[in-house]
């Protein structure tokens, strides 16, 4: 791409701010320059947001009918997946789909509760409830 081609939409995802982008000037060198944001990335930003909203909406029922554990919400609700989450902690996606059953997260050490408070900038006291529904 071209510095004269990259897209300046002012897109909302972008809160803004700019984005870094590298394009080539009129010698054929890549040179860093800002972008405000194209609308094709900011719907797919926006359709990913909403589905991570949905799926936190169907986590919080699961958790609410005593089907998962907190966990299980938090990870939606942080926009995370399983695989994110493993990532994040070290730990094993086997692991952690066991510790979405409500009765294994809640025999959970501290230690294991502090890797996923970590992950997900929470306390370990936030992770083990539901954040009121407001």
């Amino acid at each position: 791409m071209r510095v004269d081609e990259v897209p300046q939409d002012n897109s909302s995802t972008y809160a803004g701010h700019k984005k870094l982008l590298y394009a080539r000037d009129v010698d054929g060198h890549y040179t860093p320059i800002q972008s405000s944001g194209w609308e094709p990335e900011a719907c797919a930003t926006q359709d990913a947001v909403a589905l991570y909203e949905s799926q936190a909406r169907e986590a919080r029922l699961a958790v609410e009918q005593g089907v998962k554990s907190p966990l299980y919400f938090h990870m939606y609700n942080c926009r995370m997946d399983l695989l994110l989450l493993s990532q994040l902690t070290g730990l094993w996606r086997w692991r952690i789909r066991r510790h979405f059953k409500p009765q294994i997260f809640a025999s959970l050490n501290n230690g294991v509760l502090m890797r996923y408070a970590v992950a997900m900038d929470k306390t370990p006291i936030e992770l083990q409830t539901l954040p009121d529904n407001s």
